[in-house]
Parts: C-alpha cells; sequence; structure tokens
C-alpha cells in the first residue's frame, strides 16, 4: 500500500507494504539480550488441577504465563515516568505513533566530552562530535524521531549480555544536542542511554526529558525512549516514517516494535 504524505510543504511518497521491523522478537526461555544480570524472560503453560495450558503435554490449548523484565529483557519503548516519582505511563505518553525519523550509524568512541559520573578511560560514548558530523544537514521535519545505530553492528546484538560486555551510552554533550534539534523520539540499539551503572544519576536521561533532579516535567511528557532495538545492515541510513508500536501497558515502560518505512521524495 502506497501513500502520499505531506511533511511541512512538501509531498513524499511511502510504501506501508515494505516495512522494516528494528525490534530484537521476544524468544521466550531462549536467547536474549540482558542487562543487570536479571531473570531472562519466560513462559509457561498455566496449570489449574487438571488442566495445563498446553497442546504438547495434552491439554485443550496452549495457554501460558509470561514473566519478564521490559526494561532488561529486550526492546522496550520508556516514557518519563521512568524516572519519576509520579507513575506515568506510557500508555498515555505515547499519543502519536507515526512520525518521521532520521536513521544513523555511528562509531562510538573514547572521548573528553562531559558526562556524570565522571567518565572512565574506557568508557566509550556517542558523541556530540559525532551525531554533528551526521546531523547537521538534516532537515529539522525529519529528526522527530532520531534512531542510532551503532558499529560494529553485529547479530549478536540479539543476545548480548551487556554486564559481561559493557555497552556505549551518550554524552551529556551529546543529549543536550539532540533535545536542541527537537528530538521527540530517540531510539538506540543499547540498552540505556545512560552508563549502566552511573549511581543512579541517569544524567542523559534527566537531560532529554528536562527532569531536573528527576522532576516530573509537563512539557516533555510525550517524549519517548527506545532501546535495544537492532537495525539489520540491509537497512541504510536515511529518513523514514516510524510506526512505534508499543504493548499497551499501564506503566513506565512497555515492550515495542518500532517499523521503518522509507520516506522516497516525488
Amino acid at each position: 500500500m502506497k501513500a502520499i504524505i505531506k511533511i511541512k510543504k512538501n509531498n513524499y511518497e511511502v510504501d506501508f507494504s515494505k516495512g522494516n521491523d528494528i525490534s530484537i522478537p521476544m524468544i521466550f526461555n531462549g536467547e536474549q539480550p540482558n542487562t543487570y544480570n536479571v531473570n531472562k524472560a519466560v513462559s509457561k503453560p498455566y496449570k489449574d488441577g487438571n488442566f495445563i495450558g498446553d497442546t504438547r503435554k495434552g491439554g485443550p490449548c496452549n495457554f501460558e504465563t509470561y514473566t519478564l523484565t521490559p526494561h532488561c529483557n529486550g526492546t522496550h519503548t520508556e516514557c518519563i515516568g521512568h524516572i519519576t516519582k509520579e507513575r506515568i505511563s506510557i500508555l498515555n505518553s505515547l499519543k502519536k505513533e507515526l512520525f518521521a525519523s532520521t536513521l544513523i550509524s555511528i562509531i562510538p568512541e573514547n572521548s573528553k566530552e562531559n558526562y556524570y559520573p565522571i567518565l572512565n578511560e574506557n568508557d566509550k560514548i556517542i558523541s556530540k562530535k559525532i551525531l554533528e558530523e551526521k546531523l547537521t544537514e538534516i532537515k529539522p521535519e525529519f529528526l522527530e524521531g532520531l534512531i542510532i545505530r551503532t558499529l560494529p553492528n553485529k547479530v549478536k546484538k540479539k543476545n548480548r549480555n551487556y554486564i559481561e560486555n559493557p555497552p556505549c551510552f551518550l554524552s551529556i554533550d551529546a543529549m543536550e544536542y539532540i533535545v536542541q534539534l527537537g528530538v521527540q523520539h530517540l531510539l538506540v540499539d543499547i540498552p540505556s542511554v545512560d552508563r549502566l551503572f552511573d549511581d543512579g544519576i541517569l544524567s542523559s536521561h534527566n537531560i532529554f526529558w528536562k527532569t531536573k533532579e528527576k522532576k516530573f516535567n509537563e512539557e516533555t511528557i510525550n517524549k519517548t525512549i527506545t532501546e535495544m532495538i537492532f537495525v539489520p545492515n540491509k537497512i541504510s541510513d536515511g529518513t523514514y516514517i516510524t510506526n512505534l508500536q508499543c504493548a499497551p501497558f499501564d506503566s513506565d515502560a512497555s515492550p515495542s516494535r518500532p517499523i521503518l518505512y522509507k520516506i522516497h521524495g516525488i
């Protein structure tokens, strides 16, 4: 299905029959990415007396109970309620599921840019310098969403243990630049925009949502961060319409499935 869409004053063509899924499938009881060594996402047949929800074991149907930690077991989208005392829900925060986005690929680097707590010599970051090189010429209308793919882009990201293999994260300068660009929806292929062990400060999260000392900010309630995506190498850098699909969880984060549709000029 092809559609003509208008972004600002220009018309573009989008083929909605050719979407690219950039989520990591949730393989219950199987291989998964993992952050903080939390328990794996698991599924178990429901049992009640003589009933068992598994057709392989004689049950009348498959009827399972799922246990997971969305922030740590796979692709998820979070809202401002992730860091505030106010219990804000992603279900109420994400009001716009379709938006124009830009996908960029970057190589994390050692840098002397700002971060708090202070950077270690082994920390690799997504720096403002790298982002400026990629985004300076991008029109603002294509930066409602920003998708960052880190290189090298190995399939091992789909089942990486991030305690054993510490990931990169965003510097304070980089996140301030992202906010300056007007990005409303940030999607990254790392488990957190902050260093995993940062004394609970969450510098980059707070900058993105403008939540000084984690205080709720009504102005940024509709902004989202999606973490642990995986963008296959076959998908080229460029501009897309993103369809950010989330499970209807009344919680600060939800498993999600971002779909990218290439934008073509007319």
